[in-house]
């Protein structure tokens, strides 16, 4: 009888104490998650990477961790920006938040460039179907990652961050004319904290990068200014106006009815030739592979491929040493 109390006891025991144990371990994966979510990491906005060995159709985000869609579970709707969005779960484990619409491809392929060039950028891929339940089955859906390890923070400022004045941050200027991106705002810009294996770091990238790969406005009059705006027309954009002149080693860029149009005036051709030295070492194939990953058809890709070396020349033209002319 007092054998069987004792085990019983021992068993209770036993029970407390790993109830104790688990409770502990998630006090403190709170805590630690709590403290690297508000401890500054160091701020990231680009770094020097070997251009010619990054896989631009995988992106930043590489192989593995493409979403596995053969299961798909919704969890809410996002309703932040003006294009529908659902966050989603896959069947990893993944969440993400899938973008529908006509901004899907264009901020696939800006993605995938930016990280080709060593910028910081969201993790996404395209998908050419999905069904996610309760809502549809969509095609040409960007899916945006949501990973445990990064903490998505407030909005940076063109005008006001660790990088004003450097190569890196005019260089990101000048890609977003590249880009014909006309959505200039600073609510566009996030700080991402992401645990990384080599410390804490606040990534400052561009969130919203799906208003590229078309056309500006074609004035700058109140109210007028949105007008002959388009996005993800290849045609377009390949026409496109970049830079329209240089003056007193500044580029002046051909961008009218966007947003912030400000930002824009003091970018330098030291600036330029930064960003265009880096460019150069994008390959053709690399450029396509970025327009592949968005799924655009092989005629488009040539498209967007001669729109993009166009730009290239007119870059390094404007900002050889001594040489002024642009087109």
């Amino acid at each position: 009888m007092n054998k069987g109390k004792h085990f019983k006891k021992t068993i209770l025991l036993s029970l407390i104490l790993l109830i104790s144990t688990v409770s502990g371990f998630a006090q403190n994966k709170d805590k630690n998650h709590k403290k690297f979510a508000e401890t500054p990491g160091k701020p990231v906005l680009w770094e020097q990477v070997n251009v010619a060995d990054r896989n631009l159709f995988y992106g930043p985000g590489g192989e593995a961790m493409q979403p596995d869609l053969s299961k798909v579970e919704f969890i809410e709707q996002d309703t932040s920006g003006h294009n529908k969005k659902y966050r989603i779960r896959d069947a990893k484990g993944m969440e993400w938040v899938a973008k529908l619409g006509r901004e899907a491809q264009p901020e696939t392929a800006a993605v995938r460039i930016l990280y080709g060039l060593g910028y910081k950028t969201e993790i996404n891929y395209l998908v050419p179907s999905i069904m996610i339940p309760t809502k549809g089955t969509f095609q040409n859906v960007r899916l945006e990652a949501r990973p445990k390890n990064a903490k998505r923070l407030d909005q940076w400022a063109w005008k006001d961050n660790p990088f004003v004045g450097s190569d890196e941050l005019q260089g990101l200027k000048i890609m977003m004319v590249f880009f014909t991106n006309w959505d200039l705002l600073d609510m566009q810009n996030k700080v991402v904290r992401v645990k990384t294996d080599n410390g804490v770091e606040d990534q400052y990238i561009i969130s919203d990068l799906g208003a590229t790969f078309g056309r500006l406005g074609n004035n700058n009059l109140p109210f007028f200014f949105r007008l002959g705006r388009a996005t993800n027309k290849p045609d377009t954009w390949e026409q496109a106006g970049f830079i329209k002149d240089v003056k007193d080693n500044r580029l002046v860029f051909d961008f009218t009815g966007g947003k912030s149009r400000d930002i824009l005036n003091d970018v330098t051709t030291t600036n330029g030739r930064w960003l265009a030295d880096l460019l150069a070492q994008l390959t053709d194939k690399q450029i396509d592979d970025a327009f592949r990953a968005a799924g655009y058809a092989p005629d488009q890709i040539a498209t967007l491929r001669d729109g993009f070396k166009k730009r290239e020349a007119e870059l390094d033209r404007a900002t050889r040493p001594g040489n002024t002319a642009v087109r």
